[in-house]
């Protein structure tokens, strides 16, 4: 059975925190609230649960899971170096709607799907997110929906399409529209924008001091 936990008290929070870590330690799911849309997420460096997160919304390794992180710090150990446009966006953007993709370091042992080597990392703007990820670390965490299905904008959206596949749903209020983070891919010779959401790549090519291409 599933338990949710409503955030917006501090008694009910503290509590559903505490679950959540536990769930998150023991190899379980657990749904979030973000700054764009609710995620189902799970321990990034336990390839057991990120299988069972892919099950959970129905889809294969073909779409690697994307990580969330609590701090800019933490990208340092995750990646095979960060470069200097990558700390100027995290500056910039971070906590916020903007998602990197960089090689990630090859000593660390995670399947997150069929990456090629690469992650791709966050920072979200949301008080209950970041108190999670800075409680577990890292997490694999993927919108809450079932694919094919929209995101949840609400931990009961989410419910009524996990169900009891995942164990503890924090329940943080309305997400608000269903807009996306942007991802920018920086693991080639320029910056590449492969999908545009909340972050402009206007705003992008501002920080960086150089055109942008966008994959089409």
């Amino acid at each position: 059975m599933s338990t949710m936990y409503d955030c917006s008290r501090n008694d009910t929070r503290e509590a559903g925190l505490a679950a959540a870590a536990g769930a998150v330690r023991s190899g379980g799911l657990v749904v979030l609230p973000t700054d764009t849309v609710y995620g189902i997420g799970c321990d990034a460096f336990d390839a057991n649960a990120v299988r069972s997160l892919l099950a959970a919304k129905g889809r294969g390794p073909d779409m690697p899971v994307p990580v969330l992180v609590g701090s800019w710090s933490t990208v340092d150990g995750l990646t095979m170096s960060v470069p200097s446009r990558a700390r100027s966006l995290i500056e910039a953007f971070w906590p916020g709607g903007l998602s990197i993709v960089l090689a990630h370091a090859p000593s660390l042992a995670w399947d997150l799907g069929e990456t090629r080597g690469t992650v791709m990392l966050r920072m979200p703007l949301h008080p209950v997110a970041l108190e999670l990820l800075r409680e577990v670390g890292p997490m694999a965490v993927s919108s809450a929906n079932r694919s094919g299905h929209p995101p949840a904008t609400t931990a009961g959206e989410a419910r009524e399409q996990l169900g009891d596949l995942v164990t503890v749903y924090l329940d943080g209020g309305p997400s608000g529209d269903r807009v996306p983070s942007t991802i920018v891919d920086l693991t080639g010779a320029k910056p590449v924008v492969l999908r545009e959401g909340e972050v402009s790549t206007a705003a992008l090519a501002e920080v960086l001091g150089t055109e942008l291409e966008v994959a089409r």
